[in-house]
């Protein structure tokens, strides 16, 4: 009693109320006492996290660290008493953890591959927790390590780094990422598609299983193969052998590239026996690539002095199919390579009936290209560039106006399709020369012959080629003109339908024109 009425002194402020608002919980409950209340608050202001923190080491130390959940951005800017809310009782649940909705990732630590179908029991357990005051505490979640051996063995026995990840992921640990050619002894030729048990054993470690990788020796090749020769040869297998295979030998030590002729490309698989027959020390004529190879071309390829050209200005020891002829070359010739003849494979100009041709007599387009308009060019438009191009076929610059019809009009957005090409049985073809300039040959007559003069019908009389209204008639040009009340009357008054070889048309030619014929 005396200590509460001291405190009353002390602290006037505080009402009777705020001297304990209820029992802490039990993990707090040697903190009961008006004596202990500064351990957690500050007189006269909310709880400070620094006081909490200052107990709560290892996650103070794991914030100041930037690692697990309490230094999260959504975590490490909160007070600590809106998650953990004292003087509720001793039987309050201070940690109120969900297991199922918590978000693992805000720990630093995300949960990948075959981690995301463990159960949390799994991984946090006392026996994998360093600290020691730590393991004495249960369903605790703090005090795990991130790294691979604080949860699994170390099935290497510490003779490799501790960096897991370097060969295995957490979707499966016997898929391995690991990179041979990173390390002292990369793997070359037929080394490739050798198992790994081929070389690293697996042995009895310690009482366990154990599989080497570190410690094997490799740097001759009798450290792993037999030596077939008995050391006849020296230990450099090297000298003679290839990884690639164990028959693909270098004979003897003899570089050939110390001779005039060096091996280059396809020469250097090529075996010895080819070129040298049966007598390796003979010399073989070498200065032309014909003195071993046949000339494909069959002399077709003549320079100006009558002499075969070399095969290596277009080919390469590297494969006679690849050639460094190019574009620049081509172009040097007197046919250039323009628009989409810089697409053209070679073959397509070059190869005829699984022949090869390099030379042309004459270089016209229908050399390459199906003349499609056939004798219906007259000679002014025979060359295919009067109306086309290299940069694409379908694009025509071609003057209409130059002709004996010009474009007017309508006829300026015609596609030149709908007027120059006639199917006939099934087929279309092109129709230039013979095509006739009249209306009718690609308009129907429907007037039926009415305005017919010579052969011809006389449409722009009336129509203009903007569209089909007959805005050139002029109906005091005719023998009747329009006068008085006739010019208010309609057209189809005097001008009816009618009926000729089961075809409806307009009566515009009307013979009859006296009063009488119309007016009883």
């Amino acid at each position: 009693m005396k200590k509460f009425l001291l405190l009353i002194l002390l602290f006037p402020f505080i009402g009777f109320a705020q001297i304990s608002p209820g029992d802490l919980s039990s993990a707090h409950s040697k903190l009961e006492g008006i004596s202990n209340c500064t351990k957690c608050h500050e007189l006269g202001e909310q709880i400070n996290n620094k006081k909490c923190l200052s107990c709560h080491q290892l996650i103070s130390k794991s914030i100041k660290e930037n690692f697990g959940y309490h230094s999260s951005s959504d975590v490490r800017s909160k007070n600590c008493s809106l998650c953990h809310n004292e003087h509720h009782g001793k039987g309050f649940k201070i940690i109120n953890f969900n297991n199922s909705k918590f978000n693992h990732s805000k720990t630093k630590f995300l949960l990948t591959g075959k981690h995301l179908k463990l159960e949390c029991k799994d991984c946090h357990q006392n026996k994998f927790i360093k600290d020691s005051n730590l393991k004495k505490k249960k369903n605790t979640f703090l005090g795990l390590g991130t790294s691979c051996l604080n949860c699994h063995e170390d099935f290497h026995q510490n003779t490799l780094s501790s960096n897991c990840e370097n060969c295995h992921s957490t979707e499966s640990f016997n898929s391995v990422k690991f990179d041979h050619n990173k390390s002292s002894f990369r793997l070359t030729g037929a080394h490739q598609k050798v198992e790994c048990i081929k070389c690293h054993f697996k042995e009895k470690r310690n009482g366990k299983n154990f599989q080497r990788f570190k410690g094997i020796a490799f740097s001759s090749c009798i450290n792993c193969h037999k030596d077939v020769h008995n050391n006849k040869f020296g230990s450099s297998c090297q000298n003679c052998h290839q990884t690639n295979s164990f028959k693909n030998i270098n004979t003897g030590s003899f570089d050939h590239n110390k001779t005039n002729f060096k091996l280059i490309g396809k020469h250097s698989t090529v075996s010895c026996k080819d070129c040298h027959k049966n007598d390796l020390n003979s010399k073989p004529a070498h200065s032309k690539c014909s003195n071993c190879h046949e000339d494909y071309h069959k002399g077709e390829l003549i320079a100006s002095n009558k002499m075969i050209r070399e095969c290596n200005e277009c080919h390469s020891e590297f494969g006679f199919n690849q050639t460094s002829y190019n574009i620049e070359n081509h172009n040097l010739t007197d046919f250039k390579l323009e628009g989409s003849h810089l697409a053209i494979p070679c073959n397509s100009c070059h190869k005829k009936n699984d022949k090869w041709t390099f030379k042309f007599s004459e270089k016209n387009c229908i050399n390459c290209h199906i003349n499609i308009h056939g004798n219906e060019l007259s000679e002014k438009y025979s060359q295919c560039s009067s109306c086309h191009n290299v940069e694409k076929w379908k694009i025509i610059n071609f003057d209409h106006s130059k002709t004996k019809f010009s474009l007017l009009g309508k006829h300026q957005n015609s596609y030149c399709n709908k007027c120059h090409t006639q199917t006939v049985n099934g087929k279309t073809k092109f129709i230039f020369s013979s095509l006739n300039s009249n209306c009718e040959t690609c308009h129907e007559d429907i007037h039926l012959g009415q305005f017919r003069k010579d052969e011809s019908v006389l449409c722009e009389r009336c129509h203009s080629f903007n569209d089909w209204k007959p805005i050139n008639f002029n109906h005091d040009e005719t023998k009747f003109p329009l006068k008085g009340a006739h010019s208010k009357i309609e057209c189809k008054v005097c001008h009816k339908l009618e009926n000729k070889d089961s075809k409806t048309f307009i009566k515009y030619k009307i013979e009859k024109i006296k009063c009488a014929d119309c007016h009883s």
